[in-house]
Order: C-alpha cells, then sequence, then structure tokens
C-alpha cells in the first residue's frame, strides 16, 4: 500500500486526504499515524530547539525523535532540519513543510472538536506550587474546564516535591532542575530569584551594594527556615560560581505572598521569584536590589506521564497549557530583564 506522503504536497491536498482518512477511521493505520506522529515531533523539536527535548515531551528516546525527522525527510526527498552542537535549524525546505505541518495537525484537532467537542473527560490531577498554582495555573484551568467542560481536575497547589506515582498525579509543574526520571517533561521558561523592596523602604535605609550589607538590613524571610536563612547568590559580580549568606531575619512567614505583602507596606527586603513580583516591579511598588549577585535562573517544567491517550485529559490540558504559560513566562522575563535596577 502506498503510503500518505504529505511531506510535499499542498496544505489542502495534505490535510483534505488525512481528514477524509481519519472521518473513515481509516486513520489508525500504521503508516498514517506514523506520519502524524513524525509531524507532531518535528513541530516539538522546532519550538523546543532540540530533538532530546522533543522527546522528552513525549516521553520517546532521542532515536525515536532522529527517526521520525528522518521520516518526513524521506518523504520529502530532501533535508529538512540541519543539526549541530548549537541546535536546529530549518533549511528553506524545511519552513516550506514546517508551516504545512503545523496546519495538518491545526485543521485535525478542529476537526476532532467538530466531530465530538465534549469526547474528553475524566479527571485530572495536578501539582504546583502553592504561589505559582494561584498566579498562573489557575486562570488556565479556568480556561481549560471552558473547553472541556466534562473533565473534573484536583488541583493540589503545595509547597513541597510530590511523588507523582505513589500521590496518583498525572501533570506536576516544578520550579527547578529536572532529575533523570521516565516521566515525559516539557520546558515552559525560566525564573529568576531576586530581592526586592518598596521605594518607601530603600529611601529610608538605603540600597545594599553588596550582599553582605544585609546584616544591616531588615530582611522578611518566606518559608519555614525560621529566623536564619541562607541566600544565594553569585559569588561577586558577574561570576558564574554561587555562594550562600545567611541572612537572619526578624520575620519569618510561612507564606510567600504574605512575605510579598509585608515588603510591599515598606517593612523589609523580601527574596523572591520573578513571577511573583512581577506586577509589582512593573508598577513600580517593589524595587530590585542586588541585580548584579542574582543567581542562574531556574527551569520551570511540565512533567506528566509519557505517552497520555489523544483524548485523555492529560494530553487534553498539556496541549493547552504548554503556550499559554510559556507566553506568560515569557512576559515575565521581559519586565524583571528590562526594568532598570535602582540607583542611589
Amino acid at each position: 500500500m502506498a503510503s500518505p506522503r504529505c511531506g510535499g504536497a499542498k496544505v489542502g491536498t495534505c490535510t483534505e486526504r488525512l481528514n477524509a482518512r481519519w472521518m473513515t477511521g481509516s486513520i489508525s493505520g500504521s503508516e498514517t499515524m506514523d506520519r502524524l506522529d513524525a509531524m507532531e515531533m518535528a513541530v516539538a523539536a522546532i519550538d523546543e530547539g532540540s530533538l532530546a527535548a522533543a522527546a522528552r515531551r513525549f516521553g520517546r528516546s532521542a532515536a525515536a525523535a532522529t527517526r521520525a525527522i528522518a521520516l518526513l525527510e524521506e518523504d520529502a526527498g530532501e533535508t529538512l532540519l540541519l543539526r549541530s552542537t548549537r541546535g536546529l535549524r530549518l533549511t528553506e525546505a524545511g519552513e516550506r513543510h514546517a508551516a504545512t505541518w503545523r496546519e495538518v495537525l491545526d485543521r485535525l484537532a478542529e476537526l476532532r472538536k467538530e466531530q465530538a467537542p465534549n469526547v474528553i473527560g475524566g479527571t485530572l490531577v495536578l501539582t504546583a506550587p502553592e504561589l505559582f498554582g494561584r498566579l498562573k495555573v489557575a486562570p488556565v484551568l479556568e480556561e481549560f474546564l471552558e473547553v472541556h467542560p466534562a473533565v473534573q481536575v484536583r488541583a493540589l497547589l503545595l509547597n513541597r516535591m510530590v511523588d507523582m506515582v505513589g500521590e496518583g498525579v498525572d501533570v506536576a509543574i516544578r520550579l527547578a532542575h529536572l532529575q533523570d526520571s521516565s516521566l515525559a517533561a516539557v520546558k515552559l521558561g525560566e525564573v529568576r530569584q531576586v530581592i526586592c523592596a518598596s521605594p518607601a523602604y530603600l529611601a529610608r535605609h538605603g540600597l545594599p551594594q553588596e550582599p553582605a550589607e544585609l546584616s544591616g538590613h531588615r530582611c522578611i524571610g518566606v518559608g519555614a527556615e525560621g529566623n536564619r536563612e541562607l541566600w544565594t547568590f553569585r559569588q561577586k559580580a558577574g561570576s558564574a560560581r554561587a555562594r550562600s549568606v545567611q541572612v537572619r531575619t526578624q520575620l519569618s512567614i510561612s507564606s510567600a505572598g504574605a512575605g510579598l505583602d509585608v515588603a510591599l507596606r515598606g517593612k523589609g527586603l523580601v527574596r523572591a521569584l520573578s513571577y511573583q513580583v512581577a506586577g509589582p516591579l512593573a508598577s513600580g511598588k517593589l524595587r530590585r536590589v542586588l541585580t548584579s549577585f542574582e543567581p542562574r535562573a531556574v527551569p520551570v517544567n511540565m512533567i506528566f506521564r509519557p505517552n497520555p491517550r489523544p483524548w485523555s485529559p492529560v494530553r487534553a490540558f498539556v496541549d493547552h497549557a504548554v503556550p499559554v504559560l510559556r507566553r506568560e513566562l515569557t512576559q515575565v522575563a521581559a519586565v524583571v530583564d528590562w526594568l532598570p535596577a535602582p540607583q542611589d
């Protein structure tokens, strides 16, 4: 049986062929699904910037991602992606084909919605850090449930590492470097650890120029470490090496949101993650200090069980949430990176 080659076909011809096969049920044929899977893998590789990252998104091996690209290039009869130590680059032909792949996948997604708009159901169990969940994930969940009213969501907003398998969690959002895992992962962006205070506090107490000067300031602790915390900084301005400075906090509070409220009222310096303070920084209610000593950014990842079924709430949520959260974190980075640091 001849394979349904879409690599070099016009978008309309390609999608009509695939749509017709999907409607008749024959899209489950291995040759068609192989190409759809390959298109998804290729688009993920372009978005992620590497085959390895695309493979992690689907819980597959890097070799499987390489085979997917090879299949599309065989269909097209030409090289589509150039791979090097610097990452991926689309050839001119690859640019054209990538547009076709995206439109094929978009049209099939639309067709599925038209044919069975409420087919996705079941329960989704999700976990995220408490404040990230409240500020960033909850609005995404509201939109998701509007689109998929048959899905039930149980959201665990916890400031601890959840055992996904042991606690029956489907999707986790983690602000940390990933450990080796059999779970699939998609990088959403990065956040940075920053030190902030209100303009009123800085006017009264001055700007610290070195981390060691924090001993002469009122510091607000956030977490369960008590009144002595270790705050991490670069060893010196521009250095890649990190160092920890012990800070004595007059007030230690377990809630990040409450700690920020105290800082907003002008009562001290607080250590926070950039997504937590992007709004107050943009409005001028808080100012960053010690910017040259800020440690390296922390990745934000969405982790989920590999190979979720196409009609599962896990797959639907990942597809819905990833672009939204990436856009949110890009906006946070823009606010933090482009705001000038306060001057003496």
